[in-house]
């Protein structure tokens, strides 16, 4: 049963549109299945809830497939998060993703945009790189067991 749903989706296009707080839940199970230390419902639901907080979400046939959420304060943001479902990674889905959020911020008067990125995770640091942000920066030892993040910084307009 499995299979035929997998390939029903397969060919499927993801929706890219807003985040909402009522994807609290789905968010949070695709960010818990993507990183060491998930983000709680609650959390999703109160960033979600900020009126500083941009995000977006991809889905497909309704199932959250994956997100990213920024902060925007004046003319400059942080992603605070991108992630893609464990089951939908090496599809070529983040970089629509992350293109479509970086538009809405662009639309939003951000004119520049930072993150934090583990050193040692190369999906992402390569995402990034294709996506025009270069590193400014660097925190030693940021994540237990890991290393450092890398500051990555993108200007848009």
């Amino acid at each position: 049963m499995n299979r035929i749903f997998s390939r029903f989706l397969k060919g499927a296009q993801p929706a890219l549109s807003a985040a909402r707080p009522r994807d609290a839940t789905a968010i949070a199970a695709v960010h818990a299945a993507s990183f060491r230390r998930g983000w709680a419902e609650d959390e999703v639901y109160a960033l979600l809830a900020d009126k500083a907080v941009v995000g977006h979400r991809a889905t497909v046939r309704r199932a959250m497939v994956g997100f990213v959420m920024s902060r925007a304060v004046a003319d400059e943001a942080e992603i605070l998060s991108l992630a893609i479902a464990p089951a939908w990674r090496g599809r070529g889905l983040s970089r629509p993703l992350l293109d479509f959020h970086l538009r809405a911020l662009a639309g939003l008067a951000v004119r520049a945009i930072f993150l934090e990125v583990d050193e040692h995770n190369a999906p992402a640091l390569r995402l990034y790189e294709r996506a025009g942000f270069r590193q400014v920066g660097q925190r030693r030892g940021y994540y237990a067991g890991s290393g450092s993040a890398l500051i990555l910084r993108r200007d848009l307009g």
